[in-house]
């Protein structure tokens, strides 16, 4: 899993010869603040990603940059505030896999996600875990599912949402192990989690970013890591192939979009930001520590992630609908 505006004075002025300035290049760029979209609720993967990555995009474009989480309908609420934002730069659209390609299959959008944005740079990409509430008594990832099949149908496993990754590959894992739970949609991965730690759900699949830390203070349990080599930050988790279930991997990525018509000359400063971000040492530690992997130097530009987001719409969609999910 790894953009008409009418501007009907253009015309007298082509008239006269005159060339017309817009208001986004009548000044540097940026000139104040910038505002970063996520579209899920604060503590989750993608907050958490994108709040590193802002912080490091201030240093090259001299502005802040602040986090605008906006939660919601699997994520859809924000990506349509980025849709219906001002191609002038000072809204951008941080967002992953389930964001920007599931999204599209899952639910009747009134925006088209290649279409009306344009892209940016992909960011990071990484694995999720499988994961229960401390009270399971599974120590592992075949006891866990032995423990689920005797519980046909009353466990319940939460997910950031409708379509969310978590969603996604647990249809998967149902349909791979033969078990059944009941899906239980959260406004984010990070109240998933919140719910997970307290015990109000028994079982979630999510990005090491938000799970961690609560894996680490022994809040959670993890099981396996769905990937084929395991994190370097956790190195005591399996991966799914070591615990018993090869083959189950799931990647979920992010990237950086802005509303469609945005000025060339701002998506190559902002791309630039973002490499400089993604060449940083810290930056580049604290994504690994989450268990995220940086995208090759010549895959970070708008090209780069145009070809690859159409690419993962023509290969996600077909399975998504073939699976029937859809939002209610």
């Amino acid at each position: 899993m790894f953009t008409k505006r009418m501007i009907p004075l253009a015309f007298a002025a082509a008239a006269f010869g005159i060339t017309a300035i817009s208001p986004a290049s009548a000044q540097v760029y940026p000139s104040r603040p910038i505002t970063m979209i996520v579209p899920a609720a604060a503590g989750g993967p993608t907050d958490t990603i994108g709040r590193i990555l802002a912080q490091r995009m201030q240093v090259t474009l001299g502005q802040n940059v602040i986090i605008e989480n906006i939660g919601g309908a699997s994520g859809t609420l924000g990506t349509a505030r980025v849709v219906r934002a001002a191609p002038d730069g000072y809204t951008i659209g941080l967002g992953g896999w389930n964001h920007y390609v599931v999204n599209g299959a899952a639910y009747a959008l009134q925006y088209d996600l290649l279409n009306d944005f344009a892209p940016v740079s992909l960011i990071a990409s990484g694995p999720q875990l499988i994961l229960s509430k401390k009270d399971v008594p599974a120590n592992n990832l075949q006891e866990l599912i032995a423990w689920l099949k005797a519980r046909p149908d009353s466990v319940t496993f939460g997910t950031g949402g409708v379509a969310a990754p978590g969603h996604i590959s647990g249809l998967s894992f149902q349909n791979v192990t033969g078990t059944k739970f009941v899906f239980v949609p959260h406004r984010g991965a990070g109240p998933a989690m919140q719910n997970l730690v307290a015990g109000q759900i028994d079982i979630t699949f999510d990005q090491p970013t938000g799970a961690l830390p609560q894996v680490k203070a022994g809040l959670i349990k993890a099981y396996a890591v769905t990937a084929k080599a395991r994190i370097a930050s956790a190195p005591d988790i399996p991966t799914v192939d070591e615990a018993g279930l090869p083959g189950f991997y799931a990647s979920i990525w992010h990237g950086l979009w802005v509303p469609k018509a945005t000025p060339r000359d701002i998506i190559v400063k902002l791309n630039a930001a973002i490499v400089d971000a993604l060449a940083d040492a810290g930056v580049r530690q604290r994504l690994a520590d989450l268990g995220q992997d940086i995208p090759p130097r010549e895959q970070q530009n708008p090209d780069a992630l145009g070809t690859f987001h159409k690419a993962e719409i023509e290969k996600w969609w077909p399975i998504i609908k073939a699976a029937n999910v859809k939002a209610e």
